[in-house]
């Protein structure tokens, strides 16, 4: 059965409300952390919370967007709902520290099939390519109102009720989305029962898992050198190999690598890379800039600029997308990453805010907005129809991958130049030795400003500076590599080609 045009603004409003969902959860959650400590403790596991949603996300996203090819975006898309609303059902129940983590395990593998089957199923929805880039960069816009709202409604909950309303949340915004979505779409049946990857998906989800893990846990529970971090990165890479091995030899490859065949898939997937390096560097370290170097109270006041603006880039690259080639979008946005870097290498405490508030809208919509929308628009159009769910997958995919290691190595930059800091420290100001550690540390540093000399506070803040300049040398290197990527994109536009005009309609199949 096919999708009734009338139930065309339904389905939207529901993948709408599922985005909406998904992307609202960490940042609500991120405003809840000291509630939840002050509830049921685990200071020194806290950051698991995030961080194994962020590997349960990641590592089955290409899983969920094969699966959806192969049996249906509708069917996986509610699984990912209910899995992710079970999830949040748990979290808000959790009665120790080790179960919210764990909980929050379920929560991300449902969110690995909400972000990338939304997406494919606006595409397979929509048979005007040009409709589809306008819906999709205002579900690109729905992730950055999320960010923007998120902290105040994480913040007003948790202050107000509990932080377990936090995840109570996204019951009746979820329940809402898979209600509507039941009603609204229809699909055709499979002729045929297709076969399952099944020793891919694992090897995908065990290398994916290493190498992340490698890098989350790497400078900061272990040293890089050490025996775990080694031989995490050492599993993943055997794990990447012999999944490659087994991808090219399935007769249903869980991620076909044929698709990298063509350019505009492998340039977007690298650019998305390079996205997701800069976006992740920014929210971490923007934040602690703001409080640590310009002495700001919060950091909404730079965060939020920099995610309002991102909403409007977004839809404005829909819109754009309808007009020049995706290369030279691509091209352009890469070049904004580029001035972006350079000025974030140049941030000063003497800097006026109104500039440092620049930056941030420059960073949203010159550089993280755009690719929210057309980097979907341009791997659907390269790749054949029953490969749409997959190469949505791809783009969260890099874009995630690129982010936890734009992360992870800034930190190592950054971790660097205030150990040296805090060397020079203990010379210049006859500090006992054993304090070069707290002073190495910017929150430290931060908690400990009302009992530390002035001078010695002045030196560690302008130092706290410099080294976060000195990490984003890393982001102008990698957006600068961007801007010879974009160049390869192709000159694809979007559009159709004949063969597909044929191929598709808009109506939503399940293969």
């Amino acid at each position: 059965m096919s999708t009734k045009p009338a139930n065309v603004g339904l389905i939207v409003l529901s993948m709408a409300l599922g985005l909406l969902m998904a992307s609202l959860d960490n940042t609500i959650v991120s405003a809840s952390v000291n509630r939840v400590i002050a509830d049921i403790g685990g200071f020194e596991q806290i950051s698991w919370v995030f961080t194994a949603y962020m590997l349960a996300s990641t590592s089955t996203m290409l899983i969920f967007g094969k699966l959806s090819d192969l049996f249906g975006r509708k069917r996986f898309y509610l699984i990912g709902i209910a899995l992710f609303l079970i999830g949040s059902a748990l979290c808000g129940m959790a009665q120790t520290i080790e179960q919210l983590i764990w909980f929050r395990v379920i929560q991300g593998i449902g969110s690995g099939s909400v972000f990338p089957i939304s997406f494919s199923i606006i595409f397979t929805l929509f048979g005007d390519p040009k409709q589809a880039a306008k819906m999709s960069g205002v579900m690109g816009a729905v992730f950055g109102l999320s960010s923007v709202a998120g902290p105040q409604l994480g913040t007003l909950l948790s202050e107000h009720f509990s932080w377990r309303w936090c995840f109570y949340v996204n019951l009746p915004i979820g329940i809402a989305s898979m209600l509507v979505l039941i009603f609204a779409l229809r699909e055709s049946k499979a002729e045929r029962k297709p076969k399952i990857d099944y020793l891919g998906a694992l090897l995908l989800i065990v290398s994916t898992v290493s190498i992340l893990l490698g890098l989350e846990l790497g400078g900061k529970d272990y040293a890089w050198s050490s025996a775990p971090i080694i031989g995490l990165f050492v599993l993943g890479g055997i794990g990447a190999a012999v999944f490659l091995r087994v991808e090219s030899r399935a007769e249903e490859p869980m991620l076909p690598l044929t698709i990298f065949r063509s350019r505009q898939v492998l340039a977007t997937s690298l650019l998305c890379f390079c996205q997701g390096f800069i976006m992740f560097s920014a929210i971490t370290y923007l934040p602690l800039y703001a409080t640590s170097v310009l002495g700001k109270a919060n950091s909404n006041g730079v965060l939020t600029p920099m995610m309002a603006s991102l909403i409007a880039g977004a839809i404005l690259a829909g819109f754009l997308s309808a007009k020049f080639r995706f290369r030279t979008i691509m091209f352009v946005n890469m070049t904004l990453g580029v001035a972006a870097s350079i000025l974030l290498m140049n941030l000063s405490p003497d800097m006026p805010y109104w500039q440092v508030i620049g930056i941030m809208i420059l960073l949203g919509l010159g550089v993280v907005g755009p690719l929210m929308s057309i980097a979907q628009n341009a791997v659907a159009l390269a790749v054949e129809q029953k490969y749409i769910g997959i190469s949505s997958s791809v783009v969260g995919f890099w874009r995630n991958i690129g982010g936890v290691m734009g992360a992870s190595i800034m930190a190592v930059l950054v971790n660097s130049r205030l150990k040296d800091a805090s060397h020079e420290a203990i010379s210049k100001f006859n500090i006992q030795g054993d304090q070069a550690a707290t002073l190495a540390n910017p929150e430290t540093v931060l908690r400990g400003a009302s009992q530390m000399p002035a001078d010695l506070l002045a030196f560690m803040r302008d130092s706290i500076g410099n080294a976060i300049n000195h990490g984003f040398v890393l982001s102008l290197i990698v957006m600068a590599a961007g801007m010879l990527i974009a160049l390869t994109v192709g000159s694809a536009r979007n559009e159709l080609k004949p063969a597909q005009q044929e191929e598709r309609t808009p109506v939503v199949h399940t293969t």
